[in-house]
């Protein structure tokens, strides 16, 4: 099932905004989502489906290669087996291994993704697992001639490649790479498209802890709450905006109960329970990572090498003290440059130095 999408030409003020960037494909002025897929209907409702990348292809083709593998050897030893309990001597031969040979790697190369995406809605093993579904062009269900078609271009030009193998996966991929809905050769000729079935969700984060609860908190005994529990109050938490009533409040009473046999002391009278799931694994959270920083400086103090370095303030540069005028009561200080060491045994002339006379000795 896909998820169906409204729209409609956006606001005169909302065309020309900074924040208004175009979606990938999209006329200019439409804000972005996750559909990108260009897939509409024939009432003229865009579909809110995202087409499938490099990545997730990949994944499911291994998956994929990993079931036909097991699939030819269990395939293989039955019939094989069978063959020679039932075929007379004189017929199983080498030539007759040969064609068995054929015979499955014809099924399994070609007639695994045409029954899979025949009788399963245009997912083969690896697809379901991923997520993944082959449509038509036009978002409609795939056929059989478009399954054939897919799979005989796939043998022989993309996987395994049986046509100029190594030249034919770099072509391959750089057009996957280069079209704008993902699409491999096989999908092309075909006239089809692979697509996600499972929409993608933004992360969110668990609400923090309401401030009349956090006295309450602060007392709790948390010792008996383990991570499993602690796990399915955060999912509920961050899922709780897509439930709907009356099942959000059963599962809210069920998720309670668990976590209320477990700590203590109660909340105060008259606490809605999600803000005391809330306020429970806020502070469990809290204390987690106290423990965990006392951790960090324990090991710092013991192995002081493992430690990070501490970040140290760029020093700030101090400006050069200028340099003075001499006034005209007072004689310039000589240079460093102009005063040399004076020779062993020869005799220096008068300083200018005070408190030294005229015609002293060094």
């Amino acid at each position: 099932m896909f998820t169906v999408r409204v729209t409609a030409q956006p606001p005169a003020s909302a065309v020309g905004r900074p924040d208004a960037h175009p979606a990938p494909g999209g006329p200019a002025g439409r804000f972005p989502t996750w559909g990108d897929a260009g897939l509409v209907s024939g009432e003229a409702v865009e579909l809110d489906v995202r087409v499938a990348r490099l990545g997730s292809r990949v994944l499911a083709l291994l998956l994929d290669a990993v079931a036909q593998v097991a699939l030819a050897v269990v395939f293989g030893l039955l019939l094989t087996a069978l063959a020679v309990r039932v075929l007379p001597a004189p017929l199983v031969d080498g030539a007759f291994y040969e064609a068995l040979g054929t015979v499955f790697l014809v099924l399994v190369l070609v007639g695994y993704p045409v029954l899979s995406e025949r009788f399963c809605h245009g997912r083969t093993l690896g697809k379901m697992a991923v997520g993944l579904r082959v449509v038509a062009a036009d978002g409609g269900p795939v056929g059989l001639r478009q399954s054939l078609t897919r799979a005989l271009v796939g043998v022989a030009v993309e996987w395994p490649g049986l046509v100029l193998p190594l030249f034919s996966w770099v072509a391959g991929v750089t057009v996957m790479l280069t079209d704008r809905r993902g699409r491999r050769l096989g999908d092309l000729v075909a006239g089809t498209l692979v697509v996600h079935t499972r929409s993608a969700q933004p992360w969110r984060a668990a609400p923090a802890i309401a401030p009349p609860l956090v006295g309450w908190a602060v007392t709790l005994d948390l010792t008996r709450m383990d991570d499993a529990l602690a796990l399915a109050v955060r999912q509920y938490l961050t899922r709780a905006h897509r439930f709907a009533e009356p099942s959000r409040s059963r599962l809210t009473q069920g998720l309670w109960g668990e976590v209320a046999a477990v700590t203590s002391p109660p909340p105060p009278r008259g606490t809605p329970e999600p803000l005391a799931l809330a306020a429970v694994l806020a502070e469990r959270n809290r204390r987690g990572a106290l423990r965990l920083h006392h951790s960090r400086a324990l090991t710092a103090a013991l192995w002081p090498e493992l430690a990070p370095p501490p970040q140290s303030a760029p020093a700030l540069a101090t400006p050069a003290p200028a340099p003075s005028t001499p006034t005209p009561d007072e004689p310039a200080p000589p240079t460093p440059s102009a005063v040399r060491p004076a020779a062993p045994g020869a005799r220096t002339g008068p300083t200018p130095s005070v408190g030294r006379t005229p015609g002293a000795r060094a």
